[in-house]
């Protein structure tokens, strides 16, 4: 499984990083981004911006998914 965050859609709500803080981060603009372990998809973000989800943290980011009030949040299965 692989996500990734449309920065234009993004509230900023931080529920994501509330849910699933292993997968998702606020950065400084006040806007969600993945990571991976230490290193956040932030330049650039969005679709390009896509990350593995670790083992263990689907459903949480599935979770964060269905609660994001911007619905930013995009999922990919492979």
């Amino acid at each position: 499984m692989k996500v990734w965050i449309d920065q234009d859609l993004c509230t900023g709500d931080g529920l994501c990083e509330e849910i699933a803080p292993d997968v998702f981060t606020l950065l400084d603009d006040g806007l969600a981004y993945v990571k991976e372990g230490s290193k956040v998809y932030s330049d650039p973000g969005g679709p390009e911006g896509l990350a593995n989800v670790p083992a263990g943290q689907e459903d949480a980011v599935i979770e964060s998914a269905e609660e994001c009030p911007g619905e930013c949040i995009f999922i990919e299965v492979e």
